[in-house]
């Protein structure tokens, strides 16, 4: 099988959960590090699947690599490629699919209650599920293109997630460890004390707290949309 392409944008912000994911299943995995000056590739057809990761820049940001990005989603879709989208990342497919990114009405960063949508689609991502507690770092949001089904909502972001076809795009973070969540707190302190009038987001120590009590739950969360993901992944 041809390797699962996962772009990095920001040092940070990893693949955490889901190369373990991909690791125990076998299925090889590329890491392209835009933060580290890596190319984006000018075609998708190396690739068996795309995967996106967060970061803090806006898509809306004039940097060289965006518009590189953005083509190379409408490029995998075109293929019929899987994407797979977290936080920018979805912002990301959002944007190369005919969406819009902007500010969101308030900064969300932390745990919160992500209810999924009451929609056959949105069970075939979530399977039982009806809500979790996901994890939330992110001040923008995204519309959903044409032909999306939306899949998830919280009470401070309507639109959580969205699915086309095969492809998946996340405004939350499902692909958290314990090691990201400590290490976002304490690279993101500052941020935290500075948006503590925002109702969505929670202390540092509040975060780490509630990780003990949540992120089982939300690895669990991971498997099932990871598992429906490969599903589609291309063979050849």
């Amino acid at each position: 099988m041809k390797p699962i392409a996962i772009f990095r944008h920001a040092t940070h912000e990893g693949p955490g959960y889901l190369a373990g994911f991909l690791d125990a299943r076998q299925l090889p995995w590329q890491l392209i590090a835009i933060d580290a000056g890596d190319a984006v590739p000018h075609s998708a057809s190396a690739y068996a699947g795309l995967v996106f990761m967060g970061g803090p820049m806006s898509v809306n940001d004039d940097l060289p690599w965006i518009a590189p990005v953005l083509a190379l989603i409408r490029d995998a879709v075109a293929r019929d490629i899987p994407v797979l989208g977290h936080c920018l990342g979805g912002q990301l497919i959002s944007k190369a699919l005919g969406g819009t990114v902007s500010r969101n009405p308030v900064k969300e960063i932390g745990w919160g209650v992500a209810s999924v949508s009451d929609n056959d689609i949105a069970r075939d991502w979530f399977g039982d599920v009806q809500k979790f507690q996901a994890f939330h770092w992110h001040g923008e949001t995204f519309t959903l293109p044409q032909g999306a089904t939306h899949l998830l909502s919280s009470a401070h972001c309507a639109n959580q997630a969205y699915a086309i076809g095969k492809h998946l795009a996340l405004q939350c973070h499902v692909e958290m460890t314990a090691e990201l969540i400590s290490s976002w707190c304490e690279a993101g302190a500052e941020e935290v004390s500075s948006s503590k009038a925002s109702p969505a987001v929670q202390p540092v120590e509040e975060m780490q707290r509630q990780m003990a009590a949540e992120l089982a739950q939300l690895n669990g969360v991971a498997d099932r949309l990871y598992s429906q993901w490969v599903n589609g992944l291309c063979a050849d």
